[in-house]
């Protein structure tokens, strides 16, 4: 298997504005909406070439939603962009009813999520965006690792029919992620094999789960690594195949574990194969103001935190 190393330090909400700058000049029917955070969101290139065709809606995100939602009636595909907090808790209703419901084809395009958002404090750290966006009936739920994933995310779901809830985030993050690697929605990538123990990871814990990889192969502990960039629709397969090879399972993700990716792994097994399974992730709390790697290692969101997870799921086998 490729060794993952990175190649420089990018934001993933970069990745977001540079892939919508090229859909901008390859999809004229492409529109963006933003609520008053061009800069935040990384719009400004789409702008300045497509000012036709985008929206500024101002510090009114219930009503963006709305718009986005008629705007597809017409056959443009909107991409909406503001916080993570903003794009889900506080316009949930405005989702459901005129987006989710009636199946509109809006990109609700969503940054700064987890504490990796950082000193903005836990009123903007949003850790329960995917769960409340992986229970709406037809949303679809991705979650990108890196620069060059997140971009290429974007491009995708410019061509998937339906609503898509896309995460990205604030800092910058290593950029490891191969820029000819295939994003297919709903179809997670095997990263390195291995035959002790399955780590399944997504966003910025994916590179905190190679990083502990590495470190449990110098302890002669074998790791299995996925990324799981899509949450739902969720690979099953693939998770599937690992675990009946390690027997035993660690999720990793910057999310709530009640909600998250690692409670949809653990349906996945329980209704398939039951298998030891330890989740890393915030454990129902909210965050609070620090850098961010000063929260990632409070709230156990780092490489340590899952050697850890790894070592006790090992005992359970």
């Amino acid at each position: 298997m490729k060794k993952y190393t990175y190649t420089e330090m990018k934001d993933t909400r970069s990745g977001f504005g540079d892939g919508l700058t090229e859909l901008g000049r390859t999809n004229p029917n492409v529109v963006a909406l933003c609520a008053d955070l061009i800069g935040s969101l990384k719009m400004d290139d789409f702008i300045k070439e497509n000012p036709e065709r985008f929206f500024q809606v101002g510090i009114a995100e219930a009503n963006m939603i709305g718009i986005a939602a008629g705007l597809t009636i017409g056959g443009k595909i909107p991409f909406t962009g503001t916080f993570a907090n903003f794009s889900t808790g506080r316009v949930y209703d405005q989702i459901r009813q005129s987006v989710a419901y009636s199946g509109k084809n809006v990109k609700i395009c969503a940054s700064h999520a987890g504490v990796t958002l950082g000193e903005d404090g836990a009123t903007h750290q949003i850790l329960e965006d995917i769960g409340l966006m992986k229970m709406l009936p037809g949303m679809t739920v991705i979650n990108p690792c890196d620069y060059n994933q997140t971009k290429a995310a974007t491009i995708a779901i410019a061509d998937y029919e339906g609503p898509v809830y896309l995460r990205f985030g604030r800092p910058k993050v290593p950029v490891y992620m191969p820029t000819d690697e295939p994003f297919v929605i709903g179809k997670g990538i095997l990263l390195t094999e291995g035959t002790d123990v399955t780590i399944v990871a997504t966003g910025h814990l994916v590179w905190e789960a190679l990083q502990a990889a590495e470190q449990l192969e110098a302890e002669g502990i074998s790791a299995e690594v996925i990324n799981i960039h899509t949450i739902k629709p969720l690979d099953e397969e693939i998770i599937l195949k690992s675990v009946a090879k390690t027997g035993c399972v660690v999720s990793a993700e910057e999310h709530n574990i009640l909600g998250g990716l690692g409670e949809s792994i653990a349906r996945t097994l329980a209704l398939n194969a039951p298998t030891p399974q330890e989740f890393v992730g915030t454990n129902d709390t909210f965050g609070e103001s620090g850098t961010p790697e000063q929260l990632m290692a409070k709230y156990g969101l780092d490489a340590a935190a899952v050697v850890k997870a790894v070592k006790k799921v090992l005992a359970r086998k």
